[in-house]
């Protein structure tokens, strides 16, 4: 099975994406890598012959996540994949993500695939693949099941989707249509991915062993800097499927004094 691992990257993110290629030398094998770049700029180098380097430039609104995973996307199926493996460019794969990913995709290649996330510690900077089996902690928000196993998720478990680790094969891919073009910036894109794969009947399953490593950065909660973005994606995802997404962020900011609902809308207080 011919395997992309796809990333999108930014400079912001240099350490993050160099401590990513260490790794996945260690654990990937005959692989098609393909590094999508969202900056206004395309990158200084390309870091080795057998990666695929394509650049996505920002839209009005900031970064173009989806898009730059929908273009990488088909630049490993032309390549010739069997299989499109999305990790974000602060996440390390774990020893076993591959196998995991690849044995779930043979045995359900109709499904939308997804591991488990374990998110690292400021202290924690593994350097290498042996080091992240013993660092494994799954985020307690999403189903962790052993190696080896899978299971389909209900119906309400699509909110739990995160685009940061995740598979399919080409054809499912297909279906699904890709992420949607309109969100730009922070938020709602994997959502929106998940709600459209569910409307057209396509299972989400989960792997077990397939474990991502989120490498730490600072971050806020809730992300204030991505305030704005926020409303603006949350909004789209609301003309597309008549609801909210980001509930908990949006009640703290509303908590906070700093949106406020209008209608079936939230809108920057006193904009």
């Amino acid at each position: 099975m011919t395997t992309a691992v796809i990333t999108v990257a930014s400079r912001s993110r240099r350490e993050h994406l160099e401590r990513q290629r260490r790794v996945l030398a260690e654990v990937a094998d005959d692989i098609v890598r393909v590094e999508a770049w969202l900056d206004q700029t395309p990158p200084e180098r390309i870091p080795d012959a057998e990666t695929r380097t394509i650049h996505v430039p920002p839209g009005p609104h900031g970064l173009r996540v989806g898009e730059g995973r929908n273009r990488a996307a088909a630049a490993a199926i032309d390549a010739g994949a069997d299989l499109l493996i999305f990790l974000d460019v602060d996440c390390l794969p774990g020893p076993g993500l591959l196998p995991a990913y690849r044995a779930a995709a043979a045995a359900h290649p109709e499904t939308l695939l997804a591991g488990a996330v374990t998110y690292l510690a400021s202290v924690q900077r593994p350097e290498r693949a042996a080091d992240l089996p013993f660092l494994v902690r799954p985020h307690r928000a999403r189903p962790a099941l052993e190696p080896g196993t899978t299971r389909a998720a209900t119906p309400s478990e699509f909110d739990l989707f995160w685009s940061l680790s995740f598979a399919v094969t080409p054809a499912t891919w297909a279906r699904i249509g890709g992420f949607h073009p309109g969100y730009e910036g922070y938020g709602a894109e994997d959502t929106d991915l998940a709600w459209t794969a569910r409307a057209g009947g396509v299972e989400l399953r989960w792997v077990g062993g397939a474990d991502a490593f989120h490498q730490w950065h600072p971050v806020s909660s809730p992300p204030w800097q991505h305030l704005d973005d926020i409303l603006r994606n949350g909004a789209t995802f609301h003309r597309r499927w008549g609801s909210w997404p980001m509930g908990g962020w949006l009640d703290a900011f509303a908590a906070a004094g700093a949106i406020e609902q209008r209608g079936d809308g939230w809108a920057r207080t006193g904009a």
